[in-house]
């Protein structure tokens, strides 16, 4: 799975972590039903929030949801998916989006792509996405042409790119191709008013995916001798950085002048989480300790005391005062090296150690956190944020943006 949007469910208080893994769910599945199960590898966590906008517009009782079996992600264990028209459109993009990223992968000459039979067949895969996505489309409505025109354009654009041209020329075919996804979903939704604040939200959010994509390869770029938009445009790091923070609060604005009948993991994805994609790749700038959003790693906690422990996280080896240490963690089965091995690699190709919370460690059998629930940047300010996404207009972030915080925390 691929995305800037990877939330910890530790900041997805009051429910959003299920309701965000149904989406998910949602969307492999809807893979599977559009174009078999090897569609599903096209599942990305970017893709998701095309079905959480829709399913933000709606009414409670015209959700689309249904039951789904025990799955090796969800620990085997089954779980309320979406399902209906958000989860469909959602995987005919994410069909036509990966095909483009598989075609572009193949005419870089990556890694295995560069041999001719694996080029070959990667291209007929994507020939089968584009059509699997064309036809879902047309089931939701959605012309996949306006996502296919925007795909063919962009090495054009690159082409033409050099020093000193603008970094936004390039990120307009991406741009494109989100706004019209996002707006699509104001349609089925029934709510057609939303659509040109979902197309500037989506257009956007394409513009920071864009550029996230680029800042993160462009050393390895550079090390492969391949093209980036940053190092070829020669825009300085920096100025990336303020366009995403200026996207960022864009996207935040867009949305509050939409209307939702249930906004809290709409807010919470694409306030709280992008803001925090913009960190993880750029360095964080945490709100609460720095002046304004365009600070670069200078954010700092400073309201968090000495010793501070957040709610529910218990320190390895605490002894609360005058009681007793808490019981050691429930232990698997124990297994040798070849047996170890062999469990190893069944959790690994069944992505258990990714996303299973929690799961046995294959050989000790102690509990371990999975990975993609690891959450190594939570802290006060993180409650804090969560607390507010769920109670105020703020976005989760106090009155940062300037739209002011009728809360009661103290952000």
């Amino acid at each position: 799975m691929f995305g800037i949007i990877r939330p910890c469910r530790h900041r997805l208080p009051g429910g959003l972590g299920a309701e965000w893994l149904g989406h998910l769910c949602g969307l492999c599945l809807a893979l599977r039903g559009t174009h078999g199960q090897a569609a599903r590898i096209a599942t990305n966590y970017d893709g998701l929030l095309i079905s959480v906008l829709h399913d933000a517009q709606r009414e409670p009782g015209t959700l689309g949801r249904r039951k789904a079996g025990p799955c090796a992600l969800r620990g085997m264990r089954s779980a309320t998916v979406a399902d209906g028209e958000g989860a469909r459109l959602a995987a005919s993009v994410s069909l036509v989006l990966a095909s483009a990223k598989l075609r572009d992968h193949v005419a870089d000459g990556d890694g295995v792509f560069a041999r001719r039979t694996m080029a070959a067949a990667a291209r007929r895969v994507a020939r089968g996405w584009d059509a699997a996505g064309a036809r879902g489309g047309a089931g939701v409505g959605f012309d996949t042409a306006v996502l296919v025109e925007a795909v063919d354009r962009q090495p054009e654009v690159e082409a033409l790119a050099g020093p000193g041209t603008p970094i936004l020329e390039v990120t307009a075919p991406t741009e494109a191709a989100t706004a019209a996804a996002f707006a699509h979903t104001a349609h089925l939704a029934g709510r057609p008013a939303n659509a040109p604040r979902l197309a500037e939200a989506g257009r956007l959010f394409g513009r920071i995916a864009h550029l996230l994509d680029a800042v993160e390869d462009q050393g390895r770029d550079a090390a492969a001798g391949a093209w980036n938009p940053v190092t070829a445009t020669g825009t300085p790091r920096e100025e990336v950085r303020r366009l995403c923070d200026d996207a960022v609060l864009g996207v935040r604005l867009a949305l509050r002048e939409a209307e939702f009948t249930d906004r809290r993991l709409t807010r919470a994805l694409l306030g709280n989480e992008l803001r925090r994609a913009v960190d993880r790749v750029f360095g964080p700038a945490c709100p609460h300790g720095a002046a304004g959003h365009g600070a670069v790693g200078h954010g700092t906690a400073s309201h968090v005391p000495p010793g501070y422990v957040p709610p529910g996280h218990v320190p390895p080896g605490f002894v609360p005062p005058g009681g007793d240490p808490p019981p050691p963690p429930r232990r698997g089965r124990r297994r040798g090296l070849i047996g170890g091995c062999t469990v190893w690699a069944l959790m690994c190709c069944s992505c258990q150690m990714c996303c299973r919370d929690p799961y046995h460690d294959p050989w000790t059998g102690e509990e371990r956190q999975s990975w993609c629930q690891k959450c190594s940047d939570c802290c006060e300010c993180c409650d804090c944020c969560s607390q507010c996404a769920d109670c105020c207009t703020c976005g989760g972030e106090g009155g940062g943006d300037g739209g002011g915080c009728d809360c009661s925390c103290d952000c």
